[in-house]
């Protein structure tokens, strides 16, 4: 029951992020509050903290999106620069390799390296969902790819066909998100 919550309320946190809406950020904490426990009962303890770290990204991205909203609620999209792309990629696979290491040598994580690394690369996709560059989308789409089959691998079948499910609003993010940053903007930020 408590996977199937978390997975409900992660659906309707990323549909409300996918449509760039303000309310998406309080459904997010719920969500990566149920999912701490999941993935804690699971033994995927990089996604536990992953969830943690979420939360924190989640209240920043609030504030952040709070301050740029337009009447309707949404919010403008903002270019990602190629240095702080490939500075932030890096961040995030030196992260990784860390936590790997840590998860493996200190705990009995299940997928020590592979989960780290998805940890990583997610708060990379996170941070620049709270910054509100598209990119976010291209990251997503790839470290949901990768966690369906391991969460199909630690018989988590609910939480995969979320990721199943993920993986599509990451492309219906990235269209949107897309297609929001070709749009005429308004002279504030």
């Amino acid at each position: 029951m408590l996977e199937w919550s978390a997975a409900l309320c992660s659906i309707l946190g990323v549909w409300l992020m996918a449509r760039r809406r303000l309310s998406a950020w309080p459904v997010g904490l719920l969500s990566v509050a149920l999912y701490g426990l999941v993935f804690a009962e699971a033994k995927l303890y990089s996604d536990t903290l992953l969830q943690v770290a979420f939360g924190g990204f989640l209240v920043y991205g609030w504030l952040n999106w709070r301050q740029h909203a337009t009447d309707e609620g949404s919010i403008r999209i903002v270019p990602l620069a190629r240095g702080t792309l490939l500075r932030d990629l890096a961040i995030g696979l030196c992260g990784g390799v860390a936590l790997g290491a840590a998860m493996h040598t200190f705990t009995d994580a299940a997928l020590p390296w592979l989960d780290a690394m998805l940890t990583a690369l997610s708060l990379v996709g996170q941070w620049w969902q709270a910054r509100r560059h598209v990119a976010c989308w291209w990251v997503w789409i790839a470290v949901d790819v990768v966690y369906v089959g391991a969460y199909l691998f630690k018989s988590l079948h609910v939480t995969a066909a979320l990721y199943v499910f993920f993986l599509g609003l990451a492309v219906f993010g990235l269209r949107a998100w897309s297609a929001a940053a070709r749009e005429p903007q308004v002279a504030t930020q």
